[in-house]
């Protein structure tokens, strides 16, 4: 009898394999990092090869972890970082190019050149989205116009596109799964919200082979995918979503108005729509939920945010001023408060609610009485203050007051920070007794389609609180500081011309 669900996350900086029990409880954990490759200023790669080495060394690290065989698992699921963009040689299994990493701004051009014809929302009926950097398909044309050889071989079927998830189950299948799932699909710009498929006028409008996407199947189905080799034995590949739609199953948000904010690189909130797909008008992105084998898809709408966790990575890597990034929290909290330091960090521009690819970083409000200490704090307040236009987004769109908001990603373990996200937003922050809701959801995709959860509400009594932070902060100092921040976010526009 199988003990055990595994759950392979795929994220920006590491990947990890989990394995989680009945209670849904992590059993054991491997994680490793890539190289993250800059090779000039906006511009964002990974090599697809070392994940994929990674990807097999976490698998084996964790089962030998838990002391656990492949005859243990009882199914795999799969989450990732969405959005990175990676081609491939179908024959060889040889990337064409490193893969160009969401955060990736070098297809600006490409952005301006579709959204002079239409503006930036000329798809968003069908997509759900504006035309931006961010999302894959101006990534899959920059690669088809610079990759000397790969228009071709995308027309003659042998150059393959996906997603990370889409990269790791090809692999893992020995090349005979070529697909992604509804989640990941809806973040390419390609895939029409209402039919689930890819879209004929949004290919033609962006010239993309269809002969190169992945097919589109349900997050959670016990034989959309087929098998994945694991340790020399066939175990059913049956959940595949997004990290942050993993995130939002994870939490069990599975009803509409139930929302979660992950904390991780960058800062993605959700909230569930139910089988309504939402469109904002306060610059949220309308995305897939999740859908579970052949029933109605759930959607939800997204509030994303580029650099929360990676601005900590940035103090710690770029200026040195922590030796590593859980030393962040002791910096500022030797200071009282910002010391009048607003810490914007538009390194990618800005994503919801502005969607401004002009801006790029900026720190205002430095006096000669600025140490490290204030700039620290500041970086933490930036992911609490962005949050907090995200959810005035999200309440404006739904109608629905936040009565409160469940979190998760490394982050949440920052007690200074989560209080203050607290304070900011004046309502509870909800911490869930396993932290790891990303790998969580997609473990509880694959487990619901093949029996080792019977159903949603066996899900839902899993889930427990660890803490619960309330906002301290008087409602007119919330108000001041949260006024400021949104001038020093003005200081951040028309930067790139």
């Amino acid at each position: 009898m199988a003990k055990y669900v595994g759950a392979l996350d795929q994220g920006t900086t590491s990947t990890r394999f989990i394995l989680f029990n009945k209670a849904g409880q992590p059993v054991a954990s491997h994680q490793l990092e890539h190289q993250q490759i800059f090779p000039e200023a906006g511009w964002v790669e990974h090599n697809a090869l070392e994940i994929w080495q990674r990807t097999q060394e976490v698998i084996a690290g964790a089962l030998g972890k838990a002391d656990a065989t492949p005859s243990d698992l009882a199914a795999v699921g799969i989450t990732n970082q969405r959005e990175t963009t990676l081609v491939w040689d179908k024959n060889t299994g040889r990337p064409y190019h490193n893969a160009l990493v969401w955060q990736d701004t070098r297809t600006d051009k490409i952005v301006d050149k579709m959204s002079a014809d239409g503006g930036a929302d000329r798809f968003k009926d069908k997509t759900g989205l504006p035309i931006s950097t961010y999302f894959s398909a101006t990534k899959l044309v920059w690669l088809l116009e610079n990759v000397p050889g790969l228009r071709e071989a995308a027309e003659h079927g042998d150059a393959l596109f996906g997603t990370m998830d889409t990269w790791c189950a090809w692999n893992l299948s020995g090349g005979r799964i070529h697909a992604t799932d509804v989640t990941n699909a809806s973040r390419t710009l390609l895939m029409n919200l209402h039919t689930l498929d890819w879209d004929d006028d949004l290919l033609a409008a962006f010239n993309i082979p269809r002969a190169m996407l992945p097919q589109i199947k349900p997050s959670s189905s016990a034989d959309a995918y087929g098998t994945v080799n694991i340790g020399g034995r066939n175990v059913p590949l049956t959940g595949i979503l997004g990290d942050q739609q993993a995130a939002l199953f994870g939490q069990t948000c599975y009803k509409p108005g139930e929302a979660k904010n992950t904390y991780g690189t960058g800062c993605f909130m959700l909230i569930n729509t139910g089988e309504q797909a939402v469109m904002s008008n306060h610059g949220l992105l309308t995305t897939l939920g999740y859908q579970i084998g052949d029933e109605k898809p759930v959607y939800a709408l997204e509030g994303s945010i580029a650099v929360t966790g990676s601005l900590i990575q940035w103090l710690r890597d770029n200026l040195g001023i922590i030796e590593q990034s859980s030393d962040v929290e002791a910096l500022a909290q030797a200071v009282k408060d910002n010391g009048g330091v607003y810490f914007v960090p538009a390194f990618s521009g800005l994503f919801a609610p502005y969607w401004r690819q002009d801006a790029r970083g900026v720190i205002v409000g430095m006096t000669r009485y600025v140490t490290k200490n204030h700039i620290a704090r500041a970086a933490l307040e930036a992911t609490a203050f962005q949050t907090r236009e995200v959810m005035d987004a999200m309440v404006a769109d739904s109608g629905v007051p936040l009565a409160a908001l469940k979190v998760d990603g490394g982050m949440t373990h920052n007690d200074l920070l989560m209080q203050f996200q607290a304070d900011i937003l004046g309502v509870g922050v909800v911490r869930p007794a396993v932290a790891e809701t990303t790998a969580l959801g997609a473990a509880y995709a694959a487990g619901l389609a093949v029996g080792f959860w019977s159903n949603l509400d066996e899900l839902r009594a899993n889930w427990h609180v660890s803490h619960t932070w309330e906002p301290e902060m008087p409602a007119t100092e919330r108000n001041r500081l949260y006024a400021m921040w949104k001038k020093a976010v003005t200081r951040t526009f028309d930067w790139v011309e």
